[in-house]
């Protein structure tokens, strides 16, 4: 007998709006990305999170945000 176990994570992006600041690479816009993600076991869903990615608009980098 053989058991397959299949594991997903979907992610949706939820909405975009701009952030303060400016890009520390190419001096670029950044935007702040409100993204969904789930994670699913035999499509079952597992877990829910909500995530906020900041973004530079013009070289696409993912920034980090240090508090």
């Amino acid at each position: 007998m053989c058991l397959v176990f299949l594991c997903d994570e979907e992610e949706t992006e939820l909405g975009r709006q701009a952030a303060p600041g400016a890009c520390p690479y190419c001096g670029g816009t950044v935007q702040a990305v409100d993204i969904e993600s789930q994670w699913r076991l035999c499509f079952l869903p597992l877990c829910f999170k909500r995530k906020r990615k900041y973004l530079c608009t013009l070289c696409a980098r993912r920034l980090v945000v240090y508090q």
